[in-house]
């Protein structure tokens, strides 16, 4: 039950999260810092990432109904800060090298870096309400109880964010390598591209929340919905 339970919660949190994309994003967030200050930032992203997904696990889904708030909700919400993250960087024009230099002397302040860290890089960039939303289904399976399958279910999903959180910040600490790797104009490609995809996810995850939503209606059926 332990390898199954890590693979399944590995697999299904890693595949939307997406690491190894999502450090071209951070590296166009980030592309103004120093060195030094993004490899603290992907430290901090990584930390975050991991109290988000574990507190969505195991009390995510007592969050949202003690608030009375329904997960479509959530998906609108993060679906509409997602998209416009994501029309932001699309849209952003290209910063010369010399306010680039000013911007790295601004943006490596510590304050700065830390606020940056968990909005907007950790949430909603990199976990975002689909992320919440997968970490919640995969917690309400869990065993009740204290029990040897508890105790086994809680290691194996541990384990699962905790290895997600180090492929989060091996991506995101090594992304301006992943960047130089395909060149000045690739990255700008690339960058460009998940931007774009960044703000389709956006529109999708906030779509699929508000047809939930639409569907709740006393008037809404299957046929009278898009």
């Amino acid at each position: 039950m332990g390898a199954s339970t890590f693979l399944l919660a590995f697999t299904a949190l890693f595949s939307i999260v997406n690491p190894l994309t999502g450090a071209f994003t951070f590296f166009g967030a980030t592309q103004e810092f120093s060195p030094r200050a993004r490899a603290h930032v992907s430290r901090r992203v990584a930390f975050y990432s991991f109290c988000l997904v574990t507190a969505s696990l195991y009390v995510g889904a007592y969050i949202l109904s003690f608030l009375g708030i329904q997960l479509p909700a959530l998906q609108v919400a993060g679906g509409i800060v997602i998209a416009l993250s994501g029309w932001g960087m699309l849209t952003s024009p290209d910063i010369a090298e010399q306010r680039r230099s000013e911007a790295t002397s601004a943006l490596s302040d510590h304050q700065v870096t830390e606020r940056l860290s968990f909005y907007p890089l950790t949430m909603p960039l990199t976990v975002g309400p689909g992320t919440i939303s997968v970490a919640i289904s995969i917690g309400a399976n869990r065993p009740t109880g204290v029990s040897a399958d508890a105790i086994t279910f809680f290691i194996a999903t541990i384990m699962a964010v905790a290895t997600l959180s180090v492929c989060i910040y091996l991506a995101y600490r090594h992304s301006d390598r992943l960047a130089a790797a395909i060149g000045k104009t690739g990255t700008a490609i690339v960058v460009r591209l998940s931007a774009f995809l960044l703000f389709c996810i956006g529109i999708q995850i906030g779509w699929t929340g508000l047809y939930q939503l639409l569907s709740t209606l006393p008037f809404a059926t299957p046929q009278t919905l898009p």
